[in-house]
């Protein structure tokens, strides 16, 4: 349940964030097995130019990101948690 709550709570960053010009992308990731692996995602996301936030839960296998447009796309995102070991593919964009 917690992790729910923290899920609605990183969808209300990243819409919040979206009406003020940045976007947002929800991503599955896959290869995370472990409660460290959200970590090495966030961190990945957050090295990409543009990325203002990224939440990552384990147990949904979700990683929500909030990025300026004009920097990042949501290919460049994909890139990043594929190259850190987590293939992952755009549930949704905005």
């Amino acid at each position: 349940m917690k992790s729910f709550a923290v899920l609605l709570a990183s969808l209300a960053i990243a819409a919040g964030a979206h009406a003020a010009g940045a976007h947002s992308a929800t991503l599955v990731v896959s290869n995370m097995t472990c409660a460290t692996c959200p970590i090495a995602v966030r961190k990945a996301l957050e090295r990409v130019p543009g990325v203002e936030s990224a939440k990552v839960d384990f147990t949904t296998k979700l990683a929500v990101v909030t990025f300026d447009p004009t920097k990042a796309k949501p290919e460049a995102l994909v890139k990043a948690t594929a190259d850190a070991g987590f293939p992952s593919t755009v549930k949704q964009a905005q």
